[in-house]
């Protein structure tokens, strides 16, 4: 890197790299300073709620023309730009003698407020509710909307941050990257930019600052931008594109090089996600997220809509391996037919299997719906429950799930209780998938949506490492399926450890596999179980994964930039 060159730091998602002009998102406008309180409040009132309808509209309009994550998040925000409270407090402050645009910034800031205090899933929320606010004022105002600007050459797009409607609008054709200044690894830009495939880099300091045509490489392992990258880096950026281009390629079963099968699933969250699956090479489903079909309801979803869903999801698989995970509603997911409200410690609260206490029904549906959905493709699925804590808990899953003719039925392990009774929870189902985020966050007693904290979350922690392998352990020895579901798995030298602990399967965005598929195939198991030894030895996290990375074949060390 040359010395005219800057670098901003920030956190990387997936493992491509880019590099060419920046294309800054428009802007949102600006609510006037001196906004006249209106003569008519009647026709302003009008004004606003035509511009809020007009604006739910289009974003349902952008809903039906996406599919998947992207279509749920979409209508997600549909309904905000639909919500009586927020219209009516507007309305309602317009009618006492504010003007418009500035009722609307001081509610949205009052809600924006109350969601940012509430931390989780909500939190996450307020980009939605901000990019309302944006587009309603820009329609009052007849300017254009915010956003991405019709796009001439290839480019890397550049904001605060995006909206999901900014990026249901992105023309894939021309978007190189992407490179916002706020967000998180678990927000919505990063998990839409993993689901695309598209090297993305956020928490950027600075990014906000980067002008419209200037160049930029982009690295997502580094979770680097470099400003004006001269011509060396920019040989290394190609070169990691050609490179991670031609391990796409490889369409074989995940295997250690001594020929040790380790399944290479995907995760998923809807049919659509598993459609857009028929000619990955991943051999089945590791994780389907069933609570993406009751997120923003007011009432559950039907046997029959469920059953609907589910079929659709097992058909496109065509009888490859499909693990269901049975609703993971409540904490940082609240459902408002189901999530008690007032809980001091959601994240400890009645979230997962838990729901089945006071709300049997809900999981009875959706057991049913999915034997249905079995039946009706003649596939066997995996059906596993989160939230296990208790052998007693792992007995009473397995007891409903058969009792409708489930027959491969397993929990998950994300309570270091489970971890720490995985012999006993085994001997009560089929197979236990580790949630490696959640493992750590109640590992270290730390909430896995702060991120002032995220070293704490590190799955490298000694500690969470010791879990995993008490469970590995216990699935080798009883001869049963360890898999793994949460992100961890898509670090090509993490999955190399969990190889060599005995876990059977590794599940991540279809993004990561071809990386892991590389790393697994360079390496043999003696060298996965070497690898597992040394780190489980560390003290520290840091110490774990730099003895892991020493052991890894250097040339899966350079190709896939693991540092």
């Amino acid at each position: 890197m040359s010395e005219q060159s800057r670098v901003l730091q920030g956190v990387g998602v997936g493992r491509g790299a880019v590099w060419g002009p920046v294309a800054r998102v428009r802007p949102a406008p600006t609510v006037p300073a001196n906004e006249l309180v209106p003569a008519d409040p009647a026709a302003a009132k009008e004004m606003v709620e035509q511009a809020f309808a007009d604006v739910a509209a289009g974003l349902r309009a952008q809903a039906g023309r996406a599919a998947g994550t992207l279509a749920e998040v979409l209508s997600a925000t549909a309904q905000m730009a639909d919500d009586r409270a927020l219209r009516k407090q507007v309305l309602g402050r317009i009618d006492k003698g504010e003007p418009p645009l500035t009722a609307l910034s001081a509610v949205v800031g009052d809600f924006a407020s109350m969601f940012t205090s509430a931390g989780g899933y909500l939190a996450e929320r307020v980009t939605d509710l901000v990019s309302v606010r944006d587009r309603v004022v820009a329609r009052c105002l007849g300017v254009p909307e915010p956003g991405v600007p019709p796009l001439e050459r290839p480019a890397v797009i550049v904001a605060v941050d995006l909206s999901p409607a900014d990026t249901a609008a992105l023309d894939l054709e021309m978007v190189l990257g992407i490179v916002i200044e706020q967000g998180g690894p678990t927000g919505h830009t990063a998990i839409i930019a993993g689901q695309l495939g598209l090297p993305c880099v956020v928490r950027a300091a600075g990014a906000s600052d980067l002008l419209d045509g200037e160049i930029v490489a982009v690295d997502a392992a580094a979770g680097t931008v470099v400003v004006g990258p001269d011509a060396v880096t920019k040989a290394r950026v190609e070169a990691r594109r050609v490179a991670l281009a031609a391990l796409a390629e490889n369409l074989a079963d995940g295997a250690t090089a001594d020929g040790h099968p380790v399944a290479l699933l995907a995760n998923i969250g809807t049919a659509e996600d598993a459609e857009r699956l028929t000619d990955a090479a991943v051999e089945g489903v590791g994780l389907f997220r069933t609570e993406v079909l009751f997120l923003g309801h007011a009432t559950a979803p039907t046997e029959d809509a469920q059953a609907a869903a589910y079929t659709r999801a097992l058909a496109a698989m065509g009888g490859r391996k499909v693990v269901v995970r049975t609703l993971d509603a409540g904490a940082d997911k609240p459902l408002a037919f189901v999530t008690r409200a007032g809980e001091e410690n959601p994240a400890l609260g009645v979230r997962g299997f838990r729901l089945v206490r006071a709300a049997e029904d809900l999981l009875l549906t959706q057991l049913a719906a999915i034997a249905r959905a079995a039946h009706e493709t003649g596939t066997r699925p995996w059906v596993m429950a989160p939230m296990i804590a208790t052998v007693d808990e792992a007995a009473q899953f397995a007891a409903m799930a058969r009792a409708v003719g489930i027959e491969q039925v397993g929990v998950m392990v994300e309570v270091p209780s489970a971890a720490l009774r995985a012999r006993d929870v085994l001997a009560e189902v089929d197979f236990v998938s580790l949630g490696t985020n959640d493992l750590a966050q109640y590992t270290m007693a730390t909430d896995r949506l702060l991120g002032d904290l995220v070293d704490l979350l590190d799955p490298w922690q000694p500690a969470v490492l010791d879990l995993v392998a008490a469970t590995a352990s216990a699935g080798v020895e009883l001869g049963k399926p360890v898999g793994v579901c949460g992100e961890s798995a898509a670090d090509p030298v993490m999955a190399l450890l969990l190889t060599g602990l005995g876990v059977t399967s590794l599940s991540m965005s279809p993004a990561a596999v071809p990386g892991v598929r590389f790393a697994l195939a360079r390496h043999t198991l003696a060298g996965c179980q070497e690898i597992a030894v040394a780190a489980r030895a560390a003290r520290t996290a840091q110490q774990a994964r730099a003895v892991a990375l020493a052991l890894v074949d250097p040339e899966v060390r350079d190709v896939l930039a693991l540092g």
